[in-house]
């Protein structure tokens, strides 16, 4: 029962190590190996060094990204507020201007009775 869980587990291993041969990044991997084992002056970070050449940012730069975020996010934060303020304004508008076009449409209609009543004959 032992021995076939250990050919499972060892299977396992087969398979994930032909996985990761068959899509390069065995390859690439011990690329980036190799090329920090040749190093004459090990870098500080081992962890940043292999980052880098995998494409990745670096720390300070990665800092450099997540501030930037941040800000961004700040400002668009404050930018969707004020259109949001903006839009709320462009309502009050809209709503006055219906209320006055209503009024002035009343308006006109009482002084075209009124016109009529004095421009028509009495009615005997």
């Amino acid at each position: 029962m032992m021995r076939f869980k250990e050919q499972e587990k060892e299977a396992k291993k087969e398979a994930f190590r032909k996985y990761l041969e068959s899509c390069g990044a065995l390859d690439c991997l011990t690329k980036v190996l190799v090329a920090l084992y040749e190093q004459n002056d090990k870098p500080s970070s081992a962890l940043e060094f292999i980052q880098q050449k995998l494409g990745g940012p670096s720390v300070s730069d990665y800092e450099k990204l997540q501030a930037e975020k941040s800000d961004l996010q700040i400002k668009y934060n404050e930018l969707f507020a004020k259109h949001q303020e903006t839009l709320r304004e462009l309502d009050g508008v809209k709503s006055l201007h219906s209320r006055n076009s209503s009024k002035d449409d009343e308006d006109r209609e009482a002084i075209e009775d009124e016109h009529t009543a004095l421009v028509a004959p009495p009615h005997h």
